[in-house]
């Protein structure tokens, strides 16, 4: 997801805990305190263009659903402004904390599809190229 924010012409910034603090994944195994938690949690990019910064969490699902219990099971998710891009055999589709948050979900055939987000503005042609490497991707898993 890294190279396609980048294609679009996004800085993209590694965020989530094995980026922003190496070697936290080994001393956080077993522990269930809210600071780890937390950190567990953190979404995987900050991605910034026009004024504008976005955290990014990234999800790989054979399955093309998402819903609010899939990352705010405790129903306390720290990153309320976060957007969720999903990847699944056939479609990139993004939706927000908010919208999960408020009954909306990411289906087989729902048209959340990334290029349809305001928030980015995005190249369609580029989206379907990356498209077209996650099918690749599911096909070798």
């Amino acid at each position: 997801m890294e190279q396609l924010f980048l294609s679009l012409g996004f800085q993209v910034f590694k965020y989530g805990m094995e980026n922003t603090i190496p070697g936290i994944m080994d001393l956080l195994k077993g522990v269930r305190d809210e600071v780890a938690m937390e950190i567990r949690r953190m979404p995987d990019l900050v991605v910034y263009k026009d004024g504008k910064a976005h955290f990014i969490e990234v999800k790989f699902r054979a399955s093309g659903t998402f819903q609010l219990k899939d990352i705010d099971k405790n129903k306390d998710y720290p990153y309320q402004n976060a957007l969720i891009v999903l990847v699944s055999k056939k479609h990139i589709k993004c939706i927000s904390y908010q919208e999960l948050k408020d009954g909306k979900e990411i289906t087989p055939t729902c048209r959340n599809y990334l290029g349809s987000r305001s928030e980015f503005e995005t190249d369609r042609e580029k989206i379907i190229e990356y498209c077209q490497y996650a099918v690749k991707f599911f096909e070798n898993v």
